[in-house]
């Protein structure tokens, strides 16, 4: 019978967990074992108690690690996790591998099969396991951008809605995907003077049809993005390119152009950052300044609301998680071509081709390398 492990989390600030009681009770139900790292969910208020009634095994690390067929997580591994890594394990949590080669350094020299959720993706494009915590991310930026745009915190401040005589914050916007339209969506409910820019026309008309004017909408391009910054009190960057760098489309030029104590809150940031003075910061130590700029660049924003994210990111990746553990990677990925693309390495490969060019790897097609003997 395969086992799903789930270990506690060790990067910084981070109290996600990869699996709710619920989602144990799922698995267990189509005939998996889930061995669970005792205290894992107590970041995100769920006991251990909760997790032996839906039927987990409680265990120190150490056990959960060897037990596992499939280990589930929320964060790419951590240097005191690299040795617990081998040969055949299936490894499947957020990778980020474009932005943290050392990890697919190590993932690639031990022979670990590496399942990124961010880079499932559908026949239509979507990206199902990265889409709930873009839309806690894209919520979480505008109440942490406000947040540093009050004096105390260095900001302009400036009230993100103003108040009646009193013109409300200009948020600029960068991407339309689900990081962007949510951080739009609730900048706007908030009645700041939103501006969302991106590259794909369609993408802007939708929202245009359900905002109805509420959210200005702009063709992204480099003078567009010049001048929307230069007005800006607050910008979020929220640009992807699925398994690869996020380009950069604030420059430091730009940024020195912007109004004293605005706030940049880059959101791209665990894909390398599209904002070229940004560098990943921690919950703890959140903000720096720069150019008289505030920047706000945490690597992984959704772990400031642990409880609403597990159950978010549970609800996304149970169903994936199960057939994984249930059919193994190569009878998975048959089954479901949306996998193919979320294995990022496996048996010393790069599988997919936009991590091997972010990586400056070369790409071994998955059926090349892939198999159930493999």
């Amino acid at each position: 019978m395969t086992t799903i492990g789930v270990p506690r989390e060790l990067k910084d600030d981070e109290n996600r967990v990869a699996m709710t009681p619920d989602g144990v009770r799922e698995a267990i139900a189509a005939g998996l074992d889930v061995v669970v790292e005792e205290g894992a969910g107590a970041g995100s208020s769920i006991t251990d108690d909760e997790y032996r009634r839906a039927g987990a095994a409680l265990a120190p690390v150490d056990e959960v690690w060897e037990r596992a067929d499939l280990v589930c997580k929320v964060k790419e591994p951590q240097d005191e996790e690299m040795d617990r890594m081998r040969p055949g394990l299936v490894l499947f949590t957020y990778l980020h591998l474009a932005a943290y080669p050392e990890v697919a350094d190590e993932l690639l020299a031990r022979k670990v099969t590496g399942v990124a959720y961010e880079t499932v993706q559908l026949e239509s494009g979507a990206l199902p396991l990265l889409a709930p915590m873009s839309e806690v991310a894209g919520r979480m930026a505008v109440q942490v951008g406000a947040s540093c745009l009050e004096r105390h915190h260095g900001g302009r401040g400036v009230l993100l809605g103003g108040v009646p005589g009193v013109r409300p914050a200009r948020v600029v916007v960068l991407g339309a995907g689900n990081v962007g339209w949510n951080a739009a969506w609730l900048a706007a409910g908030l009645e700041a003077d939103v501006h969302l820019l991106d590259k794909n026309l369609d993408r802007l008309r939708f929202v245009d049809q359900i905002h109805r004017g509420r959210i200005t909408t702009l063709a992204s391009n480099r003078g567009a993005v010049e001048r929307a910054v230069s007005e800006a009190d607050l910008v979020i960057g929220a640009v992807l390119v699925p398994g690869g760098r996020a380009p950069t489309v604030v420059t430091e030029e730009m940024v020195e152009g912007m109004l004293p104590g605005s706030v940049i809150v880059d959101v791209a940031i665990d894909q390398g950052g599209c904002v070229e003075t940004a560098h990943e910061t921690t919950h703890h130590a959140p903000t720096y300044e720069r150019h008289g700029v505030v920047h706000y660049a945490v690597g992984n924003i959704p772990g400031a609301v642990p409880n609403t994210s597990t159950r978010a990111l549970t609800n996304a990746t149970l169903p994936y998680v199960v057939e994984l553990a249930r059919l193994g990677p190569a009878e998975a990925v048959a089954a479901d071509a949306a996998l193919g693309a979320g294995v990022n390495v496996h048996a010393g490969h790069v599988t997919n081709e936009a991590v091997a060019a972010a990586l400056g790897r070369p790409h071994v097609p998955l059926d090349e390398v892939l198999s159930p003997a493999g």
